[in-house]
């Protein structure tokens, strides 16, 4: 991890920033989290140490604007993941729209298919993509065992 931050550290003085503590300590956040975070969520991992909101979002935006957080919108509500050291083409992700969990997909299937459909879109339309956010939508596992579970008790009552 501390590669991770020296690397950061570079993009972001090259950049014109400072790396405060500030900021390492939201990127360590980042780093260790294996979910994704919104900015309060981030503040209240840093909040002891004296680290205001409106920092926590001053420093995702800036992380946002050099690509090294990638930020998904989901009903109006901003979450980050770590994207500098992402080695997949396609990041596809999926909603729970009972308990809102967000998770990754992983499918090296669904990552050749993007490349062909990115450089075919590309090549069509005489343009180049550089990101794109997939966000498929439903119920995860638990939430639908959950689910099925209060069926199975309504209909025996």
């Amino acid at each position: 991890m501390e590669n991770d931050l020296s690397s950061i550290r570079k993009i972001l003085e090259h950049n014109g920033y400072e790396f405060t503590i500030q900021k390492h300590l939201i990127l360590n956040v980042l780093l260790k989290s294996d979910v994704h975070l919104s900015a309060k969520q981030i503040y209240d991992k840093v909040k002891e140490k004296n680290i205001g909101l409106a920092t926590v979002y001053r420093s995702l935006k800036i992380f946002k604007d050099l690509k090294i957080v990638k930020e998904i919108n989901d009903n109006g509500i901003n979450y980050y993941e770590m994207k500098i050291f992402s080695k997949k083409p396609l990041h596809i992700h999926f909603k729970c729209l009972k308990c809102n969990s967000i998770i990754d997909i992983d499918s090296k299937d669904a990552d050749i298919e993007y490349i062909k459909l990115n450089k075919k879109i590309e090549e069509q339309n005489n343009i180049d993509i550089y990101d794109s956010n997939i966000i498929f939508i439903g119920l995860c596992n638990k939430c639908r065992e959950e689910l099925k579970c209060q069926d199975q008790l309504s209909s025996e009552e």
